[in-house]
């Protein structure tokens, strides 16, 4: 092979926080990538299947367990560098390739069906994904 020729990185982007900056790295991170020529695959579980709610992903935070000022500062700061939402970012990831998928376990936990997830959102094999997407993952990343 060439060593000029471009070769395409598999990246595992694994999402476990609902709190609006550390969702906002892992989505400009999976964004960033994708646009880079990799094979992006977004996981969604614990506390981060929030973020892949249609309703719930308006209302993430910055900084909810800090004080209120310092919350709204963050968000406000945010607000002023004119950065797409969470909602546009993840329609975006869609819509460019990435593979977004939501944990089923943390569905049935929290509530919530397939019906409820933002569209592109699938749910994910638990009998596959780690073989077929963690294992095979040039990077793994962890938000």
């Amino acid at each position: 092979m060439d060593t000029q020729q471009k070769v395409s990185k598999r990246v595992s982007i694994m999402c476990f926080h609902d709190e609006l900056c550390q969702v906002f790295n892992a989505m400009m991170t999976a964004l960033s990538l994708l646009r880079s020529g990799s094979k992006v695959t977004i996981f969604f579980g614990s506390r981060g299947i929030n973020a892949v709610h249609k309703v719930k992903i308006n209302e993430l935070t910055c900084l909810p367990d800090q004080p209120k000022e310092e919350s709204e500062a963050v968000m406000k700061r945010m607000e002023a560098m004119d950065l797409p939402d969470a909602g546009l970012l993840l329609e975006t990831l869609y819509f460019e390739g990435a593979t977004i998928l939501a944990c089923p376990l943390n569905l049935s936990v929290f509530g919530m069906s397939e019906a409820d997830l933002v569209q592109g959102v699938k749910v994910a094999d638990p009998s596959t994904y780690y073989k077929d997407v963690v294992m095979q993952a040039d990077m793994n990343l962890t938000f």
